[in-house]
C-alpha cells in the first residue's frame, strides 16, 4: 500500500527508539568547554563553589549543553533510520530541563523518532533525546526539528566539496543508509521517572514580586568571529564546513559563512541567565531558527539579543520571556521563548 501523497513514507517509523553504548559521564572540563564555546561566563559553570552557592553540587551544565552528546547519538539516526535525503537543516529545538545537568553526572542516552509531518512537499522530523541519571530518573529532554534535504536540493559541486573539506570520519551528504531490511525497534515499557529537581530548588533568580508582564531584559550585543565558529564546531561535533569554509558556504547558496544555529541558541541562553541569575532556573527553551547569522572574515557578526517578559504566573511564581536575536537588522530567532522559575 502506497503512503498518500499528502504523508511520508518514513512516518511508519515514527516510534523508532534506540540506546546510545555505554553512558556519557559529565566532566567539569566539559562544562567550561561548552560554557566557553558559546560564551557563557555564568559562576556557576566554571566556580564548584559559585555552584554549590545555588545550591548545586558541582558546576552546572548550560542549558543547551546536551546538543553535543545529542548530535552524537543522533548520527545513527539520521544513517539508518531516516533515510531517504541527502542532507537536513535544522529548523527547531526544545530543551526541557527537568533538573540541571552537573559534573559528576553518568548519563543514559536515549534516541526516538517522534514525529514527521509533511507540509509544503517537505519532511519535517522530530527526533527525541532524553538524558537519565544513574538514579533512574530522567534529567533533560531535548527536541530536534530538522527538514530533510535530496540530491534535487544540493548542487553536485557541493557534494564533491564537501567531502574533500570534511573531517576524516564524518560525512553529511550522500549519506548512505542501509541496505539491511528495517526492523522497527520501539522503547520497552517501564516506569519512566521524571525528576523534579527543577522544581523543588530554591533559584537563584531575581524575585518573582519585583517583576510585571512587559518588563524588558537590556540588550546585550555578542560578537563572533570565524574562530568562535571554528571552536564550537569542534567543541559541540557539527562538522557542517558552511560554518567556516567560504567557498563551500556560498556554493551552497549562501551569501558568506554562516554561524551555527544551536550557538546562537546557546548564546541566547546565557543572555536569560545572566539576567535572571540562575541558569538552572529555566525549565523549558523553545526556539524556531529564521535566518542565519552571516559570520564575515573581516567583520565577524554582531548579534544583539533582546527579551520581554510575556507572562507571569504567581502559583508558580514563574514566568515566560521571550527572546529576540538579530543580525545585521535580520531576526534570526522566529520565536524564542524561556520558560523561568524565579525566587
Amino acid at each position: 500500500m502506497t503512503a498518500p501523497a499528502d504523508s511520508s513514507p518514513l512516518e511508519a517509523r515514527v516510534g523508532h527508539h534506540y540506546q546510545m553504548a555505554g553512558t556519557y559521564l559529565v566532566g567539569r572540563e566539559k562544562v567550561r568547554e561548552y560554557a566557553r564555546a558559546v560564551q557563557d561566563y555564568h559562576p556557576a559553570h566554571w566556580d564548584v563553589a559559585a555552584a554549590q552557592a545555588l545550591g548545586f553540587p558541582d558546576v552546572v551544565a548550560p542549558l543547551t549543553f546536551t546538543s553535543a552528546p545529542g548530535m552524537q547519538c543522533n548520527r545513527r539516526m539520521f544513517e539508518e533510520i531516516v533515510v531517504g535525503y541527502d542532507t537536513y537543516l535544522q529548523t527547531e529545538e526544545v530543551f526541557e530541563q527537568h533538573r540541571p545537568i552537573v559534573a559528576g553526572d553518568e548519563l543514559v542516552i536515549d534516541v526516538e523518532l517522534t514525529s514527521v509531518r509533511r507540509t509544503a512537499g517537505r519532511d519535517f522530523i522530530t527526533v527525541t533525546n532524553t538524558f537519565t541519571d544513574g538514579d533512574g530518573e530522567r534529567v533533560h529532554t531535548l527536541h530536534t526539528t530538522v527538514v530533510g534535504v535530496t540530491a534535487d536540493d544540493i548542487d553536485a559541486g557541493v557534494k564533491v566539496a564537501v567531502q574533500k573539506a570534511m573531517m576524516h570520519d564524518m560525512n553529511i551528504l550522500d549519506i548512505p543508509g542501509t541496505d539491511a531490511e528495517y526492523e522497527k525497534d520501539v522503547r520497552p515499557e517501564g516506569e519512566i521517572r521524571i525528576s523534579d529537581g527543577g522544581l523543588t530548588r530554591t533559584p537563584g533568580t531575581v524575585s518573582f514580586d519585583d517583576l510585571k508582564v512587559g518588563d524588558e531584559i537590556p540588550v546585550h550585543h555578542t560578537r563572533l568571529s570565524r574562530g568562535d565558529l571554528v571552536n564550537y564546531a569542534g567543541v559541540a561535533g557539527d562538522a557542517n564546513p558552511i560554518h567556516w569554509d567560504e567557498d563551500i558556504a556560498k556554493l551552497a547558496g549562501l551569501p558568506d559563512v554562516i554561524a551555527h544555529g544551536m550557538l546562537t541558541m546557546g548564546l541566547g541562553a546565557g543572555f536569560v541567565s545572566a539576567w535572571s541569575g540562575d541558569p538552572g532556573a529555566v525549565t523549558r527553551y523553545s526556539i524556531r531558527l529564521s535566518q542565519p547569522a552571516i559570520v564575515s572574515a573581516k567583520e565577524g557578526a554582531d548579534i544583539e539579543y533582546s527579551g520581554r517578559i510575556k507572562s507571569l504566573d504567581p502559583e508558580t511564581r514563574s514566568g515566560v520571556v521571550l527572546v529576540g536575536a538579530k543580525s545585521a537588522g535580520r531576526k534570526i530567532f522566529g520565536l524564542a521563548s524561556v520558560h523561568v522559575r524565579f525566587r
